[in-house]
């Protein structure tokens, strides 16, 4: 049986306990929220109006949540994976982020630290399937429109097609042997990255690296380099109507020129100056990246690193004070704002934004490794801590493989006064949903109340009583005491009427 199967009968067995145990909802039940708790073994929560159901098993370790075609099981932090009847779709993380896979109708992928990595994509049934797979660097195979299939295993021999930058890649035990392809110029090496050959349409050329090198292409470009880094001068673009000069003796002097651009530098990282046409900017490097001024039409910059540093555009802001102790940014046009605020980069954050047509806006504040505070668009609002990731790395999968595993305090509200409340995964938790109130300490009381009845119970139902409309009822050890101040049965009638 798998996982998958194995919640599916955990759910209805924890249905019949409900059942069993006496769990009661309100007259109007089949439409009313239930739940049942053994912390921190199990807790379900079922709510027929949402279409939604939800299992937990040994805190958040274990979940299985359904809401209409929409499904999540999660064993944390191993894997946790998301799927939609409706759409075939389903995306699962394993240990996240180590690897990841994904399922849809025309696509499969699988992930392990972006190192293997394979790839299935069906176009129709009646035309094959194409794939790739990829441990990199050892092993890479897949399919060229082009050049057609290809396979490489590292560092024996290969060919590679239309990936990695270049149109072909071949070699033989690298580096002792390899070739690359791009646009028709052709690079012969051995012992790569020393020896190098160039060819191709008018197109010569050979280095020696680091010693000396020459490679150039008739009206196109030229190149030559000496005891890289220290010497370089190339021209490129000449048959464009933007060609440049780049000249390096470094670290003394280099400078790039062309129609639009124009940089020198003197004893780098020391003295710069440069002018860019197509931005109307002028820059001014004292100690890069340390020091420097930038001005503009469309922006301005001035840094004096680690004291200040603004950066100043017609729609975005940046200052530093105190690198890297405090940071703002804001980002503003018609539509759209954005301001933040941080400390020690992360130590803490705020960050509004804002949206002036549809008068919404939403706020992110987080102070590590204590809290974070969320609140979206839609006046929805959440408060959960401690914080010891989600601070640092604001990331999807964080927050539902790892987050519930530590997150002793969770509570979300909205502005209707709705709210749900968990206090070291559900050993208290608290539920409002319009006139409906409901709330545990496991395992000493719980209270639950509707339009149509109320429920107060001790130890898990030791001690329980109810009322509603028109009678009450008390339980002793779950044996059930008639104490009913009116009668909830309709009255019979003889049929006879008095004269």
């Amino acid at each position: 049986m798998t996982f998958r199967g194995i919640i599916i009968t955990l759910t209805a067995l924890v249905h019949i306990m409900v059942t069993a145990a006496g769990a009661e909802v309100p007259a109007s039940g089949q439409n009313d929220a239930s739940s049942f708790t053994i912390w921190p073994l199990i807790d379900y929560r079922k709510n027929p109006k949402e279409k939604s159901s939800r299992l937990s098993l040994l805190g958040p370790l274990i979940s299985f949540d359904h809401k209409g075609d929409d499904e999540i099981t999660a064993l944390r932090p191993i894997f946790y994976n998301e799927s939609n009847d409706s759409f075939g779709s389903s995306s699962t993380r394993y240990l996240y982020p180590l690897s990841s896979s994904e399922n849809t109708p025309e696509t499969s992928r699988f992930e392990l630290l972006h190192i293997l990595q394979k790839d299935v994509f069906r176009k129709d049934e009646t035309t094959a399937a194409e794939s790739s797979f990829m441990l990199f660097p050892f092993i890479i195979s897949g399919e060229s429109k082009k050049y057609g299939p290809y396979t490489s295993i590292f560092p024996l021999y290969g060919d590679i097609y239309e990936r990695f930058f270049k149109d072909e890649y071949h070699y033989v035990l690298f580096p002792l042997y390899s070739r690359t392809v791009k646009k028709g110029t052709t690079n012969y090496n051995l012992l790569y990255p020393f020896f190098t050959v160039t060819t191709g349409d008018k197109e010569s050329g050979f280095s020696f690296w680091p010693l000396y090198g020459h490679t150039a292409k008739e009206g196109v470009y030229s190149s030559t380099f000496a005891l890289w880094p220290i010497y370089l001068n190339e021209q490129k673009g000449l048959d464009t109507d933007n060609p440049s000069t780049r000249f390096n003796l470094f670290p003394l002097y280099s400078s790039f020129e062309s129609s639009q651009v124009s940089t020198k530098t003197w004893l780098w990282p020391f003295f710069g100056y440069s002018t860019d046409n197509r931005k109307n900017e002028e820059e001014l490097d004292y100690l890069w990246p340390i020091w420097l001024t930038i001005r503009g039409e469309k922006r301005n910059i001035t840094k004096f690193l680690p004291f200040y540093s603004e950066e100043l555009s017609a729609d975005s802001s940046k200052n530093w004070y105190l690198w890297p102790l405090y940071r703002t940014d804001s980002i503003q046009s018609s539509v759209y704002r954005q301001e933040r605020q941080r400390l020690l980069y992360f130590l803490f954050s705020d960050r509004v934004e804002s949206w002036a047509v549809d008068d919404k806006s939403r706020r992110r504040t987080a102070l590590w490794p204590l809290f974070v505070y969320k609140r979206d668009a839609d006046d929805n609002m959440s408060i959960t801590l401690p914080a010891p990731v989600e601070p640092i790395l604001d990331r999807d999968g964080i927050e539902k493989n790892w987050a519930p595993l530590w997150r002793l305090y969770s509570h979300q509200w909205n502005s209707s006064g709705d709210s749900t409340l968990s206090i070291i995964w559900n050993l208290y938790w608290h539920e409002k949903s319009g006139d409906d109130l409901a709330w545990e300490l496991f395992p000493l009381v719980q209270y639950r109340s509707t339009k149509q009845a109320t429920e107060l119970q001790f130890l898990k139902g030791l001690v329980k009583y109810r009322e509603q409309p028109g009678s009450s009822r008390l339980s002793l050890f779950w044996l059930p005491l008639d104490i009913n101040q009116g009668s909830d049965k309709p009255k019979q009638t003889t049929g006879e009427s008095n004269p």
